[in-house]
């Protein structure tokens, strides 16, 4: 059991902390007796438990107590023996002349965890408070600079790693789906699905531009392969054609997707209403950010999606900053396909720090907002989903990978064999650490001019060789809510074995949970060390109510 001793006013994000990171814990009660405390101060009993971690990036009396220099800074990067780094975004303490540390500084390389023993007691002085660290990715969210570090998710692999270190078994449930490697959102933003609905306007222009002038320019730079110049070339001449109905419009096919990805699901996000901007808090968008289809235009393709066992949300204008607007919003895509329980995705990914509460208290089951435009990766630090602070029942599924931030010019315009290494570079990630590695193919890239078909196939391949389970994004959240209300405890029994005891109440049809028994790296009466060998784990299927002993 892990004991927590924090200020009341950290609760809340421990709370969260402590869903992602699915482990017995609680709130530190005096006088008991834990295997682990975490504690953001110094003000603790440190008898309390076989091993305390203390998390500050301020100078405590501990410090002093034990001679220690420290040093105190806003921020940095940290780096592990292994050579992991990880951004800090707080207070960020060093403690130089310290040896065999378990973290350093990037830039001098002094120390920022080190190890001190107290009895029989292991403690580990580390100089940044966690807690604060997870408040600053699932609020304000990392930089795109730092956007490929799945911060807030290796954070808790470090926290295990120690606790394993320090020779204590850990229980906990994993973010990864029985019988699954990992799972794999796929959704597609409904942007531009009619060809014909745009003449003359900046849409059409910049089409013609990018199929002909635009793919010549590709092909002279190796960016494109020459069929698809004449697929584009083709496109462009059809277009008279297709604005009067004479040829078929290839851009009104984006329920392709329910072929491409068969025996699959994936979610599909509509906007609400036609030809309007939305708004900033400033006042109108710009007016290119308007879309010119109505909803009910699309209701044949929907109602195949519908059929095929995927799913329709709402591509939100201005919802993101108006409770009414997020409610009539709703209301106006749930009327017209027939179904309640939306999920939400902001146009453009307009987000600021209320919205959360706002797509809440509109009634939205998740919202897939929370991703950059401008890269691909991590802005919440988590491939998991999770509650934002301050509201009751929404998740955010956080997207992490969009076409248009791979290959536009003003993103990261990559060729596809470089964006084939980053996306692959994520799903190691998903694959390691476990949660759902969200996805956005938008309805046009997989026609003319962008033909980006060949890309998302491969991609789907490449999911689909490692094991990932693709359901709808209301799924994936719903497993996430499962795994949310499953408990689990665990106590010593004797010297080589743990008691372990699972609850769950479900009938859903979803894939189920795990209990993972982290085996110790070290032992107890030794302090860990910054070099070890590999973590060892023993899965145990999760269902209704689970008891049983494990030998460690």
């Amino acid at each position: 059991m892990i004991g927590v001793a924090i200020p009341a006013k950290e609760r809340p994000i421990v709370a969260e902390f402590f869903e992602l990171f699915k482990t017995p814990w609680e709130f530190y009660r005096s006088g008991e007796r834990y295997d682990v405390v975490l504690c953001t101060s110094d003000n603790i009993c440190t008898e309390a438990a076989g091993l305390v971690l203390m998390l500050s990036g301020e100078p405590t009396s501990f410090e002093t107590e034990q001679k220690v220099c420290v040093k105190s800074r806003p921020g940095g990067f940290v780096v592990s023996s292994e050579g992991d780094r990880l951004p800090i975004y707080g207070n960020l303490a060093t403690f130089p002349g310290r040896s065999n540390p378990l973290l350093k500084e990037e830039g001098t390389q002094e120390p920022v965890a080190f190890v001190s023993r107290s009895r029989a007691t292991t403690i580990i002085r580390v100089g940044y408070n966690l807690f604060e660290e997870v408040r600053f990715l699932l609020t304000v969210g990392q930089p795109a600079v730092n956007a490929g570090i799945p911060t807030l998710d290796n954070h808790i692999a470090w926290l295990r790693g120690w606790i394993s270190l320090a020779g204590i078994p850990l229980v906990e449930i994993p973010p990864v789906p029985t019988g699954y490697g990992f799972i794999a959102c796929l959704t597609h933003d409904i942007d531009h699905p009619v060809l014909r609905n745009h003449w003359c306007d900046h849409t059409m222009f910049g089409f013609l531009y990018r199929s002909t002038v635009g793919t010549l320019l590709n092909l002279c730079r190796s960016r494109k392969p020459l069929r698809s110049l004449w697929r584009n070339l083709e496109a462009a001449c059809l277009l008279p054609l297709v604005r009067f109905g004479l040829a078929k419009d290839f851009w009104a096919e984006f329920d392709r997707y329910t072929q491409i990805e068969t025996g699959h699901a994936s979610t599909f996000f509509v906007i609400p209403r036609k030809d309007y901007p939305g708004r900033t808090a400033n006042g109108l968008c710009s007016p290119i950010r308007a879309c010119r289809y109505d909803i009910e235009q699309l209701l044949p393709q929907l109602k195949r999606i519908a059929s095929a066992g995927s799913e329709v949300g709402l591509h939100g204008l201005d919802a993101w900053l108006d409770f009414d607007a997020a409610c009539a919003e709703r209301e106006r895509v749930s009327r017209t396909i027939g179904a309640s329980g939306l999920g939400v995705r902001m146009h453009w990914l307009h987000f600021d720090e209320r919205s959360p509460a706002i797509l809440d208290r509109a009634g939205f089951n998740y919202d897939t907002t929370v991703g950059y435009n401008e890269t691909v990766g991590y802005r919440a630090g988590t491939l998991q989903a999770y509650r934002p602070l301050g509201v009751d029942n929404l998740l955010e599924l956080p997207l992490h990978v969009m076409d248009t931030a791979l290959f536009y010019p003003v993103c990261l315009n990559l060729k596809e064999q470089d964006a084939g290494r980053v996306v692959r570079n994520l799903i190691d990630d998903v694959e390691r650490l476990g949660g759902a590695l969200t996805i956005n193919w938008h309805d046009r890239s997989i026609a003319p001019e962008r033909l980006w078909d060949d890309f998302y196939l491969e991609l789907l391949d490449e999911l689909k060789r490692r094991g990932a389970w693709l359901p709808t994004a209301s799924q994936a959240v719903a497993w996430f809510r499962k795994r949310r209300t499953a408990t689990v405890e665990s106590m010593r029994v004797g010297e080589s074995a743990i008691r372990i005891r699972g609850r769950i109440e479900t009938t859903d049809k979803l894939p189920g949970l795990t209990i993972r028994i982290n085996k110790p790296r070290g032992r107890t009466d030794a302090a860990p060390t910054a070099t070890s060998s590999a973590a060892e784990f023993v899965n145990m299927p999760f269902h209704g109510t689970t008891e049983l002993d494990v030998v460690i």
